[in-house]
């Protein structure tokens, strides 16, 4: 236990939440409060929410997990709350791509935490979790770029490597290009046993995976004018990169089904090659006990598309507060809590990226004695080098809502991408139209 709660737990003032609160008045005395909350579901999550008896035991509130999903159907359900008037719960998992379909739904952290304990995160999460002047989001020790894990003794086989370079012309070695990951997961793939790569297939993951593709490979998503654009040459080519992969069955036939536990589980099963994927699962991939490739996983920075340009679509988890949460100062404590040193050094530990700066020093140091974690960190804080958000568009979502199917009838085969991609532009406009952007 840090110091910080060290002091906390041998009894500290009732927080002033008036803004002249510190540090040491955290994490606060809240005896008989509840706090109702609907958190993110996930084996990667179960760790942190551990700590939830330890900030009962400290506050003396008690936690109400009414729901615990993934964030599609999370926020399925929070648009169902907001609809029929039913946001009576206090705390919920956000995420910076969520985010900005809730502008009046959140209420501000700055004005119920200490500014000294805001500071202390990176100012860029910070930034980008504050909308309208309001800072929504508290950033977990979940900051998500993918990067590239692979199985290396893929590139150790003698055997493979010469068959390799007499159909490629070139040698084989974890790729760096996304054609090289096609021409590796082409080559790898022995169906239906063994696949060369996997791709997250609906809702927001194909959407988000295909704009980042789509930056790659030198496209816009939304032009100046904030109309989308990716029906273009540019989309087509990122398109059509996933449809040639799911054609050449290099990629697991259910793949248009699969999220991102769907591609966890199928990496640690030992049936897959190559899988662009988020940090958390860095310490899930190593551990025997969860994963059949542990000790010969390798990971490397995200390919590049034929621009130069790496894919790189990012975001972060966190935690809000609703505006109609009856007790906020118990609120912003427990998200205080999920989202402080030690729970960031929890996270970290696992793989997951800080949003903390003593905690990137912290994980940084940490990794000098594990070969795999400096892999891990290396090649993580790289990716983080080519990072890029979703499009600015309080619409993002419901756009994802309306072009993934589009993406996926390509993927199938019942459109050409070039189809596809005019059909999902026009559905995509029309969103926009409704929402006065245009």
């Amino acid at each position: 236990m840090s110091k910080l709660l060290a002091g906390a737990a041998a009894g500290v003032l009732l927080l002033s939440w008036a803004g002249a609160t510190s540090a040491a008045d955290l994490p606060g005395s809240f005896k008989g409060v509840t706090i109702d909350a609907k958190l993110i579901g996930g084996q990667q999550y179960e760790a942190l929410y551990g700590r939830i008896a330890e900030w009962e035991k400290l506050t003396g509130a008690k936690v109400n997990v009414i729901s615990k999903k993934n964030h599609f159907e999370l926020d399925k359900e929070i648009k169902s709350d907001i609809a029929t008037g039913s946001i009576g719960w206090c705390v919920g998992s956000n995420h910076s791509s969520f985010a900005p379909q809730y502008p009046d739904l959140y209420t501000d952290l700055s004005k119920l935490l200490p500014k000294d304990e805001i500071e202390a995160f990176v100012p860029a999460n910070i930034k980008a979790g504050t909308l309208k002047g309001k800072l929504i989001i508290l950033p977990r020790a979940q900051f998500d770029v993918s990067a590239l894990y692979y199985q290396k003794s893929l590139y150790q086989d003698d055997a493979k490597k010469k068959a390799f370079k007499e159909k490629f012309g070139y040698e084989l070695t974890p790729p760096d290009t996304w054609q090289q990951v096609a021409d590796q997961a082409t080559f790898f793939a022995n169906p239906p046993t063994f696949y060369g790569t996997q791709f997250a297939g609906k809702e927001e993951a194909i959407n988000g995976r295909f704009y980042e593709m789509l930056v790659a490979e030198g496209g816009d998503y939304l032009d100046a004018n904030g109309r989308p654009a990716f029906n273009s040459e540019a989309g087509i080519r990122a398109l059509d990169w996933f449809v040639k992969l799911y054609k050449a069955k290099a990629v697991p036939a259910g793949t248009t089904n699969y999220l991102w536990d769907d591609l966890g589980q199928g990496f640690a099963s030992g049936t897959i090659a190559l899988n662009l994927d988020w940090p958390g699962w860095a310490s899930f991939f190593n551990d025997p006990k969860s994963s059949k490739v542990a000790g010969n996983v390798g990971v490397k920075v995200q390919p590049a598309g034929s621009s130069g340009k790496r894919t790189g679509w990012s975001g972060f988890h966190g935690f809000s507060v609703t505006e109609k949460c009856t007790h906020k100062d118990a609120a912003a404590s427990l998200v205080w809590f999920l989202t402080n040193e030690d729970s960031q050094k929890l996270e970290a530990a696992a793989g997951p990226l800080p949003t903390r700066k003593a905690v990137w020093d912290w994980d940084i140091k940490e990794a000098e004695a594990s070969p795999y974690k400096k892999e891990v960190l290396t090649a993580f804080r790289e990716a983080a080098q080519h990072a890029f958000p979703v499009p600015q568009t309080p619409s993002w979502i419901e756009i994802s809502n309306v072009v993934y199917p589009e993406l996926q009838a390509a993927i199938l085969g019942d459109k050409t991408s070039k189809q596809a991609l005019d059909d999902a532009a026009k559905k995509a406009t029309q969103i926009l139209q409704d929402a006065g952007a245009l």
